[in-house]
């Protein structure tokens, strides 16, 4: 694995902690010349095990803009922050009060985090974040495809990128997982190239990661 700001330590995933001492969600913090970084857990991040599992390309990288749809009490989306780092940006759009405070506490120890309570079915509502380099979706809700291609035509930049984590039980918990993504995939595939996917079990049962270019 060679992606920058993404770091092998004591044979974990791990990234670069933008906010030294401080834990988000009780990962193991290691020092290593000098510099802590934050190991990275498999089973509490679809990204990580998605990259674990053999994602070939991870557009998320230093300095780029992120829209991250689905933030939920910020565990992923503060590794992206390590990830882009200073000079990049992570929008989070979370819909639920609760978890909404305590994204709020990850942000303040990450100035290149933006908290925002709005619902991803209508990104109309936060139409300030502008263009962006990279979308990252991971909603629990039935119209996850429509969702995803609603935010990428109205922030996604030319051949941008998205990372999309498709929950088939949030689309329908009767039919087959198999089947939800043939369907899923369909649907994107008039906006997106499908550039890689990868089933995430044994970390997340019933999950697709999608690689998507904007088309």
């Amino acid at each position: 694995m060679n992606f920058d700001g993404v770091y092998i330590i004591e044979g974990k995933l791990a990234t670069k902690s933008l906010a030294p001492g401080k834990r988000v969600y009780g990962e193991k913090l290691v020092e290593k010349d000098g510099t802590e970084y934050r190991i990275w857990d498999l089973f509490r991040s679809k990204l990580a095990a998605a990259l674990h599992k053999g994602l070939k390309e991870l557009p998320i990288t230093p300095g780029c803009t992120v829209l991250y749809l689905g933030a939920s009490s910020g565990t992923t989306p503060s590794h992206v922050a390590d990830i882009v780092g200073e000079q990049g940006m992570v929008f989070c759009i979370e819909f639920a009060p609760r978890s909404m405070r305590d994204l709020i506490n990850v942000c303040e120890s990450r100035q290149n985090m933006v908290p925002i309570l709005g619902d991803a079915r209508k990104p109309e509502e936060y139409a300030e974040v502008g263009e962006v380099d990279v979308i990252y979706q991971d909603v629990a809700q039935p119209d996850q495809g429509s969702i995803m291609i609603k935010n990428a035509e109205k922030f996604l930049k030319p051949n941008g990128y998205a990372l999309f984590a498709v929950k088939s039980q949030s689309i329908d918990v009767t039919a087959r997982p198999r089947d939800t993504f043939e369907a899923m995939k369909k649907e994107l595939s008039p906006y997106f190239k499908i550039l890689q996917e990868i089933e995430l079990s044994p970390y997340d049962k019933d999950h697709l990661f999608l690689l998507l270019q904007k088309k």
